[in-house]
């Protein structure tokens, strides 16, 4: 047989099958990107106590759903509920009722001791005022962190000046707060927060204490963390410019949560 017939002969291609991509499907976002986990879920999630004579209402029936490497800012008025949503998603206080759930693992039920053991390993906090320890230099200050953790000297000392060069300080190392401006402090903050490799950030009005060129570079510093390191990071924020760089904004008022997009 001579090869054109050979050719001839040969059976048809079968079709190949491709499945279909869903409509709803992000357009930027590839079809194979596995599905996002989650790191809270939050249900029913009630915080009320006495002022005087006074009920206060903090949270009342809050309901949350966030995934793991998202950038949240929580925004709203004074009072309204936001640090006090803020110190439930770090296991620094217990709600009235409902469920705080941390990749899995309700908050609400630990022990004391179980919240402080989640504390050290999985959360990182950074707060408006720096909480630097005065006499203390800016490695000794990151070390701090990892102490808790029962890590040796000679590893605290490494993983501490890993971290300040991570924020940009690795030079700064010898320094005593006092010897620091305001966005250097917030960034010794920073580094003390990643110093543990925790896997969420928490952030109450970090940019709170800074001027505008400051309080960019901070926001800028926290955005390319994110994106490096894959961390899950909530913002209180009274300041909308700073809101307006997060990927999701919420806005909590009278204890009651709302999404108000980007």
């Amino acid at each position: 047989m001579s090869a054109a017939a050979e050719r001839t002969a040969e059976p048809a291609t079968s079709p190949v099958n491709i499945p279909d991509i869903p409509a709803d499907l992000p357009a930027d976002l590839p079809a194979d990107t596995p599905e996002r986990t989650t790191m809270y879920e939050i249900s029913g999630l009630t915080k009320t106590y006495t002022q005087g004579k006074r009920v206060v209402h903090a949270l009342a029936g809050v309901d949350l759903h966030i995934d793991a490497g998202e950038l949240v800012s929580i925004q709203g008025p004074t009072g309204g509920g936001k640090s006090t949503l803020l110190q439930m998603l770090g296991g620094l206080d217990r709600p009235s009722s409902g469920t705080i759930a941390l990749d899995g693992k309700d908050l609400a039920a630990m022990s004391d001791r179980e919240l402080t053991g989640v504390r050290a390993s999985t959360i990182g906090f950074v707060f408006q005022g720096f909480n630097l320890i005065p006499t203390l230099t800016a490695q000794e200050n990151v070390e701090t962190a990892l102490v808790p953790e029962g890590v040796s000297a000679s590893v605290r000392a490494e993983r501490a000046a890993a971290a300040l060069a991570s924020v940009g300080l690795g030079d700064r190392g010898a320094h005593l707060p006092v010897e620091l401006s305001g966005g250097q402090q917030q960034r010794v903050a920073i580094a003390r927060a990643l110093v543990k490799d925790p896997t969420v950030l928490l952030a109450d009005e970090p940019t709170g204490n800074l001027d505008e060129q400051t309080r960019d570079e901070i926001v800028e510093l926290l955005e390319g963390l994110w994106k490096e390191q894959g961390l899950t990071v909530i913002m209180v924020t009274h300041d909308s410019t700073v809101a307006r760089r997060t990927q999701r904004r919420l806005r909590i008022a009278g204890g009651k949560l709302t999404e108000i997009g980007v």
